[in-house]
This record gives C-alpha cells, structure tokens and sequence, in this order.
C-alpha cells in the first residue's frame, strides 16, 4: 500500500473518531477498510445525516435519532441537563410546534412542553380540532438552557438558548422535520424563530405572518409562555391558528 494511502486512512480515521465524540459515542463501531476509503464526503455526511430510504421505518429512524441526542456533549447544555427532551407526537404529522428549549419540567421527565404553557398548548392544539397525539412537538434545542446549569432543581431558571447553541442543536431538527415532513411548522416565541429564521424582528411584528424554512411553510406565533403572562395575547395567537388550519385544509392562508 502506498504512503498516500496510508495517510487517507488516517486522516479519515482522524475524523470518524471526532465525529463519534461529538454524537456522544464511547465506542467505535467496526467498518471495513473500503468502506471508509470509498468516498470520504459521503462518509463524513453519514455521521451526521441519516440515509432515509422507503425500506426504512420513520419511527425507528427517529428512534435512532432520539438515542443519538441522549448522547450528545457537543455544546454545554449537554453537560448541565438531567434529561434529553427529543420531542413527540406522530411521525406522520401534517402540523409541527417547534419552541426554544426545554424548561425545567421538560427536563426532568424528558417530554417536551408538559408543565404549564405545555398545558396550554394541549388547549390551543384541541381548539384547532387535533389532538397532541396527531401532531408533533419539539425544540430547536433538545436540552434545557438554564441561568445556572449548577442547579438544575431550581425553578424559573429558564433562558433562551444563545444563537451557537441553537446552531449546534438544529441539525437534530432538521433530520426530524426531513422524516415527518409537516405541511407547515408554528414557531413558539421569538427565539425559536429567530432561530429558524435568523429573523431580528419583534415576535410582535412577525407572528401571523407565513413564512418558509427549508421548504416547509411556517407561521410564528406567540409562546404559550407569554399567553400566561399576558392572557389578551390569545386573540392574536387563536387567529395565527386560524391561518395554520386553513393552509391545513385548502392549502391558502
């Protein structure tokens, strides 16, 4: 075998190893010489992307998913969190919630949006004639983002997550929406949809308004949260609804 050959190998190897910490693995598990050395784009590509075929079940790729993000340390909300929150809901929503992160109830029972603005998300999901069962709901990020990550049994110790930490956790999203396919995505509150979006403007003067990520149509709305808060926002949020259920049913807003 050539010196130049040997160096590829390496070099791949190299990489294959840093790509394994950063999903959180411990082991390396066994592949063949050409399999590393058939194509190096591809190989780097499938660590971070899942290859979805029609033989494939959407539930278990996003199981497979699912396993990879209760691994992961690739920023430092993996480090601080008790409990990975993945998301849930049905793989073959036509309707996607996608909010900032996790809070502190999240965190400890590992299920997104089920403390008090979850509560009320439940309602707003059966006002529009769904169930939380026929929809799906997630975060841009999949680990809570506290004030002070040294005390995670500490209530309202929620922040937004930073734009580097929303950068490092949306691939995980992505891969989620690449499977489930929605018709159209709510985005809950101004962080994740300036997460999304890389949008500056106030959640104030861009909720309601359709908007695109990745292909998929998306609507910015209110965060729950902020329903609590301030109780008269739900006119505003019950008519962005409105918008998401006549896109649902004709395909216009």
């Amino acid at each position: 075998m050539k010196l130049s050959e040997y160096l590829e190998i390496l070099h791949l190897a190299r990489i294959s190893i840093e790509e394994y910490n950063n999903w959180g693995e411990d082991e390396i598990y066994k592949t063949t010489i050409a399999d590393v050395l058939s194509n190096e784009s591809s190989f780097i590509k499938s660590t971070y992307q899942l290859s979805y075929t029609e033989n494939i079940n959407p539930r278990e790729e996003l199981n497979n998913i699912k396993q990879k993000v209760s691994r992961c340390k690739k920023c430092s909300l993996g480090k601080t969190r008790l409990n990975a929150v993945f998301g849930s809901g049905t793989v073959n929503a036509n309707l996607m919630f996608v909010g900032e992160g996790p809070g502190y109830d999240e965190d400890h029972k590992g299920e997104p949006f089920i403390g008090r603005a979850g509560q009320l998300l439940t309602k707003i999901i059966s006002a529009m004639n769904y169930k939380r069962e026929t929809v799906y709901i997630s975060n841009i990020v999949k680990c809570h983002p506290m004030i002070d990550p040294d005390n995670p049994e500490k209530r309202s110790n929620d922040r937004c997550p930073s734009l580097e930490e929303m950068k490092t956790c949306i691939p995980y999203l992505d891969m989620q929406l690449e499977i489930i396919k929605p018709k159209i995505i709510v985005t809950l509150g101004a962080c994740s949809t300036k997460g999304l979006l890389n949008n500056e403007e106030p959640i104030s003067k861009i909720r309601g308004k359709l908007k695109e990520y990745k292909g998929i149509k998306l609507i910015p709305t209110f965060h729950p949260a902020a329903l609590l808060r301030n109780p008269n926002l739900k006119k505003a949020v019950w008519e962005d609804m409105k918008k998401v259920i006549r896109y649902l049913e004709t395909g216009e807003i």
